[in-house]
């Protein structure tokens, strides 16, 4: 591979001397190329021209589609495939908070974990917070447990330190509790729970019970970044989803996330030709009480296609009234929802379809999936539903064989995230593993023909990286390795990278342009660090792309092919903790960091042999006093 320049050609490629406007932008050649199109499944080189597959084929095939202009990428063997949709993602409001986020994703110690603290917290200003936001659970270190609050206070003493645990709690240190200004006398919210000590002050522990809004409150009472900050922060999140084969991805919205507010920065970048995912987004009222005015006035104002491939409004949801909205924390027991909310949600969903909105739904438990599916039937008996719109439930962690048929017969689709690969102990421990064994169903949606697209529902809970969740899709495990499904409810590798191309695609009405390489489909790929469809299945988590192509722009580039991308302002302000430790952090990062925790549990292990505490058994990396 050469340094970039306007055409790099390759042994054996020469220029055909041929028209200008018949040669390819970009050609991807000597691949391993999986299409995701039953009529031609595989391919050795793909060519792009005006953002476009231009044709597939052997490399000897599309060696008349060179010329000048034509920039030639050599695969070097690897496996290309679709460009990745995640089609449950909270990218708006991820990126707008990226830069801010010390994340833990792919951490394997909690003693790393807090050595990073500990550095990051020499460098932030005062006033400022330390963030560590979702992308990581207990369960992945090889300590086996959670930080404690006093560790905390002892990595970072003076600078206010917020860590998200789930959708089940989140911890802060001494500093935050009172930038907070958390004190005795303040009461719990409603659904949440500031614990306490014996002299009544808060310790540092908030717990959602079962809501997770006082976890997110009091994360919103950090500072927020400046417009100008939102911008880099934003590109520089979606450089980190490209790193990963992302090209797509469906925003579900979410809490504290505004429009057309907290949108503006998105779309400043749609209109500047930046943005290097394609995103289609949804609106989600924010206020209770006046969820059915929000949707009236967008109805009125905006529709779903509006924008273009790159930026376009897909429809409402995930929540359309908040009162039908249950919780996804399994630590605590499934909540009741409230009695007769159906009427003012018929009257959403009467109001969406009206006006030709399509929309999805958050919805975690049958129970809920059932009463929103009766509200559903009452219109289609009216001719109202769906009406030829789009609708879908997300998530449906133990939506009912039944649940299924009946959205079958509704037309509807299912999002299913890997929020078990987080959350699946919790699940295990609350509700045993006969029922975790097909929570979510997901061969069974698969067997009745439904629409089935995959996610990871990042930031906040699950980590951003795709190939986390397909390896959960394929194994059934947990990121600590926990077996959560027999092999009935499991699926092959080729049909879970389906879900996150195709199913994506589909969930957008966008199926006949993304989703497979295919002459006529958007020219969005990822030439892939290793072959996914052959590495053992412990190594799909450490894949990444070494090339990533939007509209064939070369959006993220690595390894050889390093320098090839498109530039990117650097990382601001300066003492972000994504600026000194970057994003996601990879196996081999962690190599070391795993060897020390190890040693250091050992040691701990003898220290408590020692006193008598436990008997002087194999070592384990598993505390027993922390099991989960």
């Amino acid at each position: 591979m050469t340094a970039p320049s306007p055409s790099m050609p390759v042994a054996g490629l020469v220029p055909a001397p041929r028209r200008e406007h018949g040669h390819a932008d970009l050609l991807v050649r000597n691949a391993k190329v999986f299409t995701g199109d039953p009529d031609r499944p595989e391919a050795r080189a793909v060519a792009i021209r005006d953002g476009r597959v231009a044709a597939l084929g052997d490399d000897h095939d599309l060696a008349h589609l060179v010329g000048p202009g034509t920039k030639v990428v050599d695969a070097l063997g690897r496996r290309v495939i679709p460009g990745l949709n995640d089609s449950h993602l909270h990218v708006i409001r991820g990126g707008l908070n990226y830069v801010l986020e010390l994340r833990w994703d792919g951490v394997r110690s909690l003693r790393h974990a807090l050595a990073m603290l500990r550095e990051q917290a020499g460098r932030t200003p005062k006033g400022q917070w330390i963030r560590v936001v979702g992308g990581w659970t207990a369960e992945q270190f090889a300590e086996r447990r959670m930080p404690t609050v006093a560790e905390l206070n002892a990595a970072a003493p003076d600078t206010p330190v917020f860590v998200l645990h789930l959708y089940q709690s989140a911890l802060m240190n001494r500093a935050a509790v009172q930038a907070a200004g958390f004190t005795r006398e303040t009461p719990d919210p409603r659904g949440g729970q500031i614990v306490r000590g014996r002299d009544g002050e808060p310790t540092g522990v908030l717990l959602a019970a079962p809501s997770a809004l006082i976890l997110y409150s009091t994360l919103a009472k950090a500072p927020a970044l400046d417009e100008a900050y939102k911008r880099t922060s934003t590109r520089h999140f979606l450089r980190e989803l490209n790193r990963f084969g992302l090209t797509s991805a469906v925003d579900a919205a979410g809490g504290f996330q505004n429009f057309p507010d907290n949108y503006a920065t998105v779309a400043d970048l749609a209109r500047s030709g930046e943005l290097t995912l394609r995103i289609a987004y949804h609106l989600f009222p924010q206020t209770a009480g006046q969820e059915l005015a929000d949707l009236k006035r967008w109805t009125e104002t905006v529709k779903p296609g509006d924008g273009d491939e790159w930026l376009r409004l897909n429809g409402a949801g995930e929540n359309l009234t908040w009162a039908a909205a249950d919780f996804e924390n399994f630590s605590e027991p499934r909540p009741e929802l409230a009695a007769g909310y159906e009427s003012e949600f018929e009257s959403a969903v009467r109001l969406l379809l009206e006006n030709g909105w399509g929309f999805r739904l958050h919805a975690t438990y049958d129970e809920t999936i059932r009463r929103d599916l009766a509200v559903f039937e009452k219109l289609a008996a009216e001719g109202l539903f769906p009406g030829g719109n789009r609708w879908l439930f997300d998530h449906a962690e133990t939506v009912s064989a039944d649940s299924l048929d009946r959205i079958a017969a509704l037309g509807g689709a299912l999002s299913v995230q890997n929020r078990m690969s987080f959350q699946g102990a919790a699940f295990l421990d609350r509700y045993g593993a006969r029922a975790a064994a097909h929570t979510p169903p997901v061969r069974a949606m698969l067997d009745r023909g439904l629409t089935v697209a995959a996610g990871t529902d990042a930031t906040r809970v699950s980590s951003y990286n795709p190939w986390v969740a397909l390896h959960w899709l394929v194994t059934g495990r947990t990121v600590g390795g926990t077996a959560l499904y027999p092999a009935g409810n499991l699926i092959d590798r080729a049909t879970a990278l389906g879900l996150y191309t195709r199913g994506g695609a589909q969930l957008t009405g966008e199926q006949d342009v993304k989703g497979v390489l295919k002459e006529g489909c958007y020219g969005d790929l990822a030439i892939l660090s290793a072959d996914y469809l052959t590495v053992p299945e412990d190594a799909i988590p450490d894949i990444e792309s070494v090339l990533t192509v939007v509209g064939g722009r070369m959006v993220y580039a690595a390894a050889e092919y390093e320098g090839l991308d498109e530039a990117v302002p650097p990382v601001s302000p300066a003492w972000s903790p994504v600026a000194h430790f970057g994003g996601y952090r990879s196996g081999a990062q962690q190599a070391q960091a795993v060897a020390e925790a190890v040693a250091e549990s050992e040691q701990h292990r003898r220290w408590r042999v020692a006193r008598g505490a436990v008997p002087d058994a194999a070592p384990s990396l598993v505390d027993p006093c922390f099991a989960h």
